[in-house]
Protein backbone atom coordinates (compact mmCIF):
# COMPACT_ATOMS: atom_id res chain seq x y z
CA UNK A 1 0.00 0.00 0.00
CA UNK A 2 1.09 4.05 -0.58
CA UNK A 3 0.75 6.62 1.18
CA UNK A 4 0.04 10.32 1.10
CA UNK A 5 2.23 12.39 -0.62
CA UNK A 6 4.92 14.22 0.59
CA UNK A 7 6.50 16.05 -2.37
CA UNK A 8 4.65 19.21 -1.95
CA UNK A 9 5.14 18.77 1.68
CA UNK A 10 2.94 16.93 4.28
CA UNK A 11 0.43 19.68 4.59
CA UNK A 12 -0.90 23.10 3.77
CA UNK A 13 -2.20 25.48 5.71
CA UNK A 14 -5.45 27.51 5.33
CA UNK A 15 -5.39 31.37 5.00
CA UNK A 16 -7.54 31.30 8.61
CA UNK A 17 -5.06 29.71 10.35
CA UNK A 18 -6.74 26.67 10.77
CA UNK A 19 -5.34 23.44 11.29
CA UNK A 20 -3.22 21.41 9.09
CA UNK A 21 -4.97 19.11 5.93
CA UNK A 22 -3.27 16.20 5.09
CA UNK A 23 -2.87 16.12 1.27
CA UNK A 24 -3.01 12.73 -0.56
CA UNK A 25 -1.93 11.71 -4.18
CA UNK A 26 -4.73 10.41 -5.93
CA UNK A 27 -3.12 8.04 -7.73
CA UNK A 28 -2.11 6.10 -4.59
CA UNK A 29 -5.60 6.39 -3.22
CA UNK A 30 -6.21 4.85 -6.23
CA UNK A 31 -3.92 1.74 -5.69
CA UNK A 32 -4.97 1.24 -2.59
CA UNK A 33 -8.54 1.04 -3.71
CA UNK A 34 -7.62 -1.42 -5.88
CA UNK A 35 -5.91 -3.38 -3.73
CA UNK A 36 -8.54 -3.43 -1.08
CA UNK A 37 -11.12 -4.54 -3.94
CA UNK A 38 -9.06 -7.40 -5.42
CA UNK A 39 -8.28 -8.47 -1.80
CA UNK A 40 -11.80 -8.63 -0.97
CA UNK A 41 -12.92 -10.62 -4.07
CA UNK A 42 -9.74 -12.74 -4.08
CA UNK A 43 -11.22 -13.69 -0.06
CA UNK A 44 -14.67 -13.93 -0.54
CA UNK A 45 -13.86 -16.89 -3.87
CA UNK A 46 -11.49 -18.55 -1.32
CA UNK A 47 -14.43 -18.39 1.13
CA UNK A 48 -17.18 -19.53 -0.90
CA UNK A 49 -14.94 -22.31 -2.20
CA UNK A 50 -14.82 -23.30 2.12
CA UNK A 51 -18.08 -22.79 2.88
CA UNK A 52 -18.73 -25.09 -0.22
CA UNK A 53 -16.61 -27.92 0.63
CA UNK A 54 -17.63 -27.73 4.73
CA UNK A 55 -21.22 -28.49 3.08
CA UNK A 56 -22.43 -24.67 4.87
CA UNK A 57 -26.06 -23.88 4.10
CA UNK A 58 -28.00 -20.99 4.19
CA UNK A 59 -27.66 -18.63 7.10
CA UNK A 60 -24.99 -20.53 8.58
CA UNK A 61 -22.94 -19.83 4.86
CA UNK A 62 -23.88 -16.29 5.08
CA UNK A 63 -22.37 -16.06 8.72
CA UNK A 64 -19.00 -17.29 7.27
CA UNK A 65 -19.31 -14.62 4.48
CA UNK A 66 -19.40 -11.98 7.26
CA UNK A 67 -16.81 -13.72 9.18
CA UNK A 68 -14.58 -13.56 6.48
CA UNK A 69 -14.93 -10.05 5.37
CA UNK A 70 -14.24 -9.56 9.26
CA UNK A 71 -11.02 -10.76 8.64
CA UNK A 72 -9.95 -9.70 5.85
CA UNK A 73 -10.81 -5.59 7.11
CA UNK A 74 -8.58 -6.56 10.09
CA UNK A 75 -5.98 -8.09 7.62
CA UNK A 76 -5.89 -4.94 5.65
CA UNK A 77 -5.67 -2.42 8.72
CA UNK A 78 -2.47 -4.42 10.11
CA UNK A 79 -1.17 -4.33 6.73
CA UNK A 80 -1.63 -0.64 6.74
CA UNK A 81 -0.11 -0.97 10.29
CA UNK A 82 -3.24 0.66 12.09
CA UNK A 83 -2.51 4.30 10.44
CA UNK A 84 -5.85 4.12 8.45
CA UNK A 85 -5.38 7.74 7.79
CA UNK A 86 -1.87 7.70 5.85
CA UNK A 87 -3.61 5.42 3.46
CA UNK A 88 -7.17 6.71 2.87
CA UNK A 89 -9.25 9.15 3.45
CA UNK A 90 -11.92 7.18 5.85
CA UNK A 91 -12.24 4.12 8.09
CA UNK A 92 -15.63 3.18 5.66
CA UNK A 93 -12.44 2.53 3.00
CA UNK A 94 -11.34 -0.28 4.36
CA UNK A 95 -14.22 -1.82 6.40
CA UNK A 96 -16.98 -1.62 3.98
CA UNK A 97 -16.12 -0.83 0.15
CA UNK A 98 -15.97 -4.15 -1.99
CA UNK A 99 -18.12 -5.73 0.85
CA UNK A 100 -21.69 -6.32 -0.83
CA UNK A 101 -19.25 -6.63 -4.26
CA UNK A 102 -17.83 -9.81 -3.15
CA UNK A 103 -20.84 -11.31 -1.85
CA UNK A 104 -22.06 -12.30 -4.95
CA UNK A 105 -18.72 -13.41 -6.21
CA UNK A 106 -18.67 -15.78 -2.51
CA UNK A 107 -22.28 -17.10 -3.30
CA UNK A 108 -21.40 -18.04 -6.97
CA UNK A 109 -18.40 -20.22 -5.76
CA UNK A 110 -20.12 -21.45 -2.69
CA UNK A 111 -22.87 -23.22 -4.56
CA UNK A 112 -20.78 -24.46 -7.07
CA UNK A 113 -18.22 -26.19 -4.81
CA UNK A 114 -21.65 -27.35 -2.71
CA UNK A 115 -22.24 -29.07 -5.94
CA UNK A 116 -19.21 -30.41 -6.60
CA UNK A 117 -18.55 -31.88 -3.52
CA UNK A 118 -22.15 -33.19 -2.05
CA UNK A 119 -24.95 -33.59 -5.01
CA UNK A 120 -22.70 -35.14 -7.47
Amino acid sequence: MTGHDNSNGSTEKSSSGMDDLPTFNAENMQNNMKVILYSRTFMAIIGGVIAGILGLTSLTGFIFYFLVMAITSVALTAKAKFSIHSYFDSWNRVLLDGFFGGLMSFVLFWTFAYDIVHIF
